[in-house]
């Protein structure tokens, strides 16, 4: 079965928000999900360089999921959507959800 991940790209207007209340309430809030459908981050947060393209985002993630369809479930859950709304209070994102190679 091919593995799942979310590749998300957080812009923030002003670089503090990742460091308020609002987005440790999102991390906070998120992490049961992550936990509850198995994630494991590959990058997060880490220095990055844009190569090609246009800016989208000063905070970049990916997690991988057991399948596509945990991590839509993940996604879609309850426990995400609540965590979600601290994010988006002070954030915008970009998330795709992404079946990987089966082999």
């Amino acid at each position: 079965m091919a593995k799942g991940y979310w590749i998300a790209h957080v812009k923030a207007e002003d670089g503090s928000a990742f460091s308020s209340d609002s987005y440790k309430a999102y991390v906070e809030g998120a992490a049961p999900a992550f936990q509850k459908y198995n994630a494991k981050f590959l990058a997060r947060g880490g220095e990055f360089k844009i190569a090609e393209g246009a800016d989208i985002g000063s905070r970049h993630v990916i997690a991988e999921f057991e399948s596509f369809q945990a991590a839509q479930d993940c996604y879609n859950s309850d426990i995400y959507a609540d965590a979600k709304k601290h994010r988006q209070a002070v954030s915008e994102a970009v998330i795709i959800l992404m079946e990987g190679f089966d082999g």
